[in-house]
């Protein structure tokens, strides 16, 4: 047995890594090892979240001095005062606002054709340099439709044994296969 993923599977592992879905529901998906899918992602540069969720788990603290097992005091790597806040950039938009909305029009205008999140997000980052991940694309879209999308079905109502197109290939004339 091979400990190398074929193609298609390798594909479906990066893309929905790309998409931002984590690591624990790409394997339930693929049904490919986590270890494995993190290990593909992490290879082609693909963020991985690490364990627990973001903000869950407090940093180690540094051991002080005063909990030191060494027999000597510890020397300081760097003099001074230390901080830990990390230097952000400044944001380039508020908080609340989302990274669709210079969009919205586009988006309304997609969704009015039967384009549906994702496709919407292809399309805003192909075309448009849109760099904001699909999630943002997937609630702004579900803000503007106000539900949750229920799953598209076409129905199509014919009398029994009335054949609905032409290409259409009825039970009945294949009974080889059955």
């Amino acid at each position: 047995m091979s400990n190398v993923l074929d193609h298609q599977k390798q594909q479906q592992v990066l893309g929905l890594g790309r998409l931002g879905w984590p690591v624990r529901r790409i394997a339930e998906a693929t049904g490919v090892d986590r270890a494995t899918a993190r290990g593909y992602l992490q290879a082609v540069g693909i963020p991985v979240r690490g364990r627990g969720r973001p903000g869950e788990r407090a940093a180690k603290p540094a051991i002080s001095v005063e909990m030191s097992t060494d027999s000597t005091l510890a020397n300081p790597a760097i003099g001074g005062t230390v901080s830990t806040d990390a230097a952000s950039p400044a944001p380039t938009r508020a908080p609340s606002a989302s990274a669709c909305e210079p969009y919205r029009e586009l988006i309304v205008e997609a969704l009015g054709h039967g384009r549906n999140a994702v496709a919407i997000w292809q399309d805003l980052v192909d075309d448009h340099g849109f760099s904001a991940r699909y999630a943002s694309v997937r609630r702004f879209v579900l803000k503007l439709r106000g539900t949750a999308p229920a799953e598209a079905r076409v129905v199509i109502t014919t009398a029994p044994g009335e054949d609905y197109g032409e290409s259409a290939v009825m039970v009945s004339d294949l009974p080889h296969l059955f």
